[in-house]
């Protein structure tokens, strides 16, 4: 004999009600994640060969102009702009920047996961809940019945496993879809970690080399001063006093006459 999933439904009990809850909630999520993955891109490779060349070259705001100028869709591109909206910035808080900036948009990337957990771990537990009643009413049939022949056990065990069959099904689609879905969100975070690592380098090289506008906030770049070797002024105070001490840089006044 073949059930429905209607007759399943109402042979499962009052557990197959939160199951149902269930379902619906991760299907909805498995679809909401999958469109917003796929109409984001998420590629890193292109958009940072196309930065870092830029910076190369010594260019960087066509480096900006390329992360400005790239689809709102570039996830990758929108952490990257941040980097030179932060140029105003000392190194450490351009950093700071550019990290919170990959967590903004990564979190926004992994909504949604913890309730795909949750729903994995609950779903067999409530199926095993809604078995375990199934088979104390089974049993209490069994004891109340004065006729017990295995039809009759079997009927009421088998009514009674319909809700763990459904929990674990619910359970093993929430999980696979967390698993899927972390692995790409991981791919991205890695790539875009180590090409922001390479784009941040390479702005703060350029900044060092004074390259890149001063910020505010920040003291121009200056080379430390060079010494002259020989100081005429303490050279002339050792003249008058006779002093024949070591002078500045080593060099003894009787050696210089020499």
């Amino acid at each position: 004999m073949q059930l429905t999933m209607r007759e399943l439904f109402r042979l499962g009990g009052w557990a197959m009600w939160p199951l149902l809850v269930f379902s619906v909630a991760t299907v909805a999520i498995i679809l909401e994640r999958t469109l917003y993955i796929l109409r984001h891109h998420l590629g890193v490779r292109e958009i940072a060969e196309l930065i870092l060349a830029a910076l190369k070259d010594e260019d960087w705001k066509e480096a900006r102009d390329l992360c400005e100028q790239a689809p709102r869709k570039n996830v990758a591109a929108r952490i990257f702009r941040v980097a030179f909206e932060s140029l105003d910035l000392d190194d450490h808080r351009m950093e700071g920047a550019l990290e919170a900036a990959a967590a903004k948009q990564i979190q926004s990337l992994e909504k949604g996961f913890d309730l795909l957990v949750a729903i994995g771990s609950i779903a067999p537990i409530t199926g095993f809940l809604g078995t375990v009643s199934g088979m104390i009413g089974a049993f209490r049939n069994i004891a109340q019945s004065a006729d017990v022949n295995a039809q009759l056990v079997a009927g009421g065990i088998f009514e009674a496993l319909i809700t763990t069959a459904y929990g674990l099904t619910i359970a093993i689609a929430a999980i696979s879809a967390y698993n899927i879905f972390v692995h790409i969100v991981d791919r991205f975070a890695a790539s875009v970690e180590e090409a922001g690592n390479d784009i941040l380098t390479s702005l703060l090289r350029l900044r060092n080399n004074g390259k890149l506008p001063q910020g505010k906030g920040l003291p121009p770049v200056q080379k430390p001063p060079v010494e002259p070797f020989f100081d005429g002024t303490r050279m002339a105070q050792h003249d008058e006093t006779g002093d024949t001490d070591t002078l500045h840089g080593g060099i003894s006044q009787e050696g210089v006459k020499g």
